[in-house]
């Protein structure tokens, strides 16, 4: 059985700017460290503005790097799928 891929709730958190990116920028570094071949981030379904915003983060040059690819889960929109 394979484990789940590492995951990133920003429900707790989704106030503050700061934190979302501090939180992201982590969670990238320490995804792509586990050797995980997907993580996920969960900014939820929503009005879709934290969504927006975690897609502009990860749309970044120097975050760009970290990773091979991205998109909004299909089935899920509340999900931000990253491929390493």
């Amino acid at each position: 059985m394979t484990s789940p891929p590492p995951s990133l709730d920003l429900h707790p958190i989704f106030r503050s700017n700061r934190d979302i990116e501090l939180a992201m920028r982590q969670f990238l570094f320490r995804a792509k460290q586990s050797g995980a071949p997907m993580a996920e981030i969960i900014p939820g379904r929503g009005s879709g503005q934290l969504r927006q915003r975690v897609l502009t983060f990860l749309d970044q040059r120097h975050i760009r790097r970290l990773y091979a690819r991205r998109e909004v889960d299909p089935k899920n929109p509340g999900r931000v799928l990253i491929w390493f």
